[in-house]
């Protein structure tokens, strides 16, 4: 099979955000201070890997479909939908909510496409599920740092 334009378009605008969230992940790995540094400088690391594996999966799937994936960093600042990462320190908290968000966001580029891969190829939708599952997963586990006890849901009573 080969890849239509729109394929390879839906496909790169994935490829782009999971490569951005690879560096941003990084950035903020280095830069990071504050309660817990420990425990979120290793859950970033944890986020870098799997946007890493995810980036890697989706240009491969490109290529098995004749489409030419672009990781150049010019292709990746100009194509990505996430927000420049802050200059500098950033204490864990706000890089905590930080994170969540690009997390949140490279999922709503994943599910934007996800219809017209699936359409015409679900087999690189097989691997946006992967993606989506993988990243919200990410982001609940990290966010779960900042979260009140409040936020929590509570278990039904037991009569």
């Amino acid at each position: 099979m080969k890849a239509s334009e729109t394929l390879a378009g839906n496909l790169q605008k994935v490829l782009t955000d999971l490569i951005e969230l690879h560096v941003q992940g990084k950035q903020a790995h280095w830069n990071l201070v504050g309660t817990n540094f420990r425990d979120l400088h290793l859950q970033l690391d944890e986020i870098v890997d799997s946007a890493r594996l995810l980036a890697d999966q989706t240009a491969e799937r490109m290529r098995s479909l004749h489409a030419l994936p672009d990781g150049r960093s010019a292709a990746v600042s100009s194509g990505t939908r996430l927000e420049q990462f802050p200059a500098g320190l950033t204490v864990t908290k706000d890089t905590v909510k930080l994170i969540t968000a690009r997390l949140e966001q490279t999922v709503r580029t994943i599910r934007d496409v996800h219809d017209d891969v699936d359409e015409e190829d679900p087999t690189s939708a097989d691997l946006l599920h992967e993606a989506i599952t993988r990243l919200e997963q990410l982001a609940w586990m990290v966010n779960a740092e900042v979260m009140p006890a409040s936020a929590s849901v509570t278990a039904p009573e037991r009569d």
